[in-house]
């Protein structure tokens, strides 16, 4: 039996949870708000299912839920550099957004680091917010290592996400949202709790063997994407949002850490272009000609990512949130003890 919520509500009943939980306004209010914005969005590896997780890794103390971002000094230029205190990416991202996107239309590009964060949230909002101000955009950050490099046996890269965003005026921008992985590890999870075999190619076991079988996935690792080159872009990123901007790469972040079962500490990297700048003195409106490319994709039959996501929104807007009643428990649940709720 389902029921429904609005977005706002739901927004408001996970930030009741957090704040249960010891968390400050400032980390509850950001994390709700992905939070529901993965409901809303029909990304349910992204939605409530996330909140045990966040509680778990705040109960074991491995992040600080009062933590209060800062903007580092020193960092000029295109560089904006924030410290997440120990806590949350998403605040850390919300506290350096505008300054990022200032240096963006000032410099025609402009990057964001942001260190000392722990990391389990979908990077669409983050690019969204950057079309909104129209600009182009990519984030990127590792993970904890779960993941066999092309060729390898063992878990060695994360998960480690890239997403990209091009703005779309008066229409919702392109957005592509990815795991380097075949699929993110939240699939494989969710998989395991309905009973789920995995489809061929997601997975290896603890020897190395290919496994259609969530648990000995989540005991052995993960694949990359297209082989090598998922490979590739995954160490990558393991560079660039990693080593780059002097923080945990994801095997590092697993020693750190010690389980899989808590939400990863590392850094994230975010860059933001302009594409007036970049096509300053060139013919030809940029807008207009990524328009002639997005109709002659859509002309061939071919949907743009995050169309379905775009009409999930639409439906939770105009319809509320879809919530089971195993959803709408652990809502309650959580609410009620708060850190308790988990072990």
């Amino acid at each position: 039996m389902t029921s429904t919520m609005t977005v706002d509500e739901l927004e408001r009943a996970v930030t009741r949870i957090f704040r249960r939980a010891g968390m400050n306004e400032i980390q509850a209010g950001a994390l709700a708000r992905v939070i529901a914005a993965g409901e809303r969005d029909g990304c349910k590896s992204h939605g409530i299912y996330r909140i045990e997780g966040v509680l778990r890794t705040l109960k074991a103390g491995k992040v600080r839920g009062d933590a209060e971002p800062t903007l580092e000094p020193g960092a000029a230029g295109a560089i904006v550099r924030v410290n997440a205190r120990g806590g949350f990416s998403n605040p850390a991202f919300e506290l350096g957004l505008p300054t990022l996107v200032e240096r963006a239309r000032e410099h025609g590009l402009a990057a964001m680091a942001i260190n000392d964060c722990t990391h389990f949230a979908a990077l669409w909002p983050e690019i969204e917010a950057l079309t909104a101000h129209g600009l182009a955009a990519l984030a990127m950050c590792p993970s904890y290592a779960a993941v066999a490099p092309a060729g390898g046996a063992k878990p060695l890269l994360g998960t480690n996400p890239l997403a990209f965003g091009w703005p779309r005026p008066g229409a919702d921008p392109y957005v592509f949202d990815f795991a380097t992985s075949v699929a993110a590890r939240g699939e494989i999870e969710l998989r395991r709790r309905a009973g789920q075999r995995l489809p061929e190619g997601w997975a290896i076991d603890a020897e190395g063997n290919p496994t259609d079988d969530p648990e000995a996935a989540l005991a052995g690792a993960m694949l990359t994407f297209g082989g090598h080159k998922g490979s590739a872009i995954a160490t990558m990123i393991e560079l660039l949002a990693g080593v780059m901007i002097g923080d945990l790469t994801s095997p590092e972040a697993l020693e750190a850490l010690g389980t899989t079962t808590l939400a990863p500490a590392h850094g994230e990297l975010i860059l933001a272009l302009s594409p007036e700048a970049f096509a300053a003195g060139r013919p030809g409106d940029p807008f207009a000609r990524a328009e002639a490319l997005f109709a002659a994709i859509k002309a061939q039959g071919a949907r743009l990512p995050s169309e379905r996501r775009y009409a999930a929104r639409a439906r939770a807007l105009a319809e509320g949130v879809a919530l089971s009643a195993d959803e709408r428990a652990a809502l309650g649940r959580f609410e009620e003890l708060g850190l308790d709720a988990v072990a």
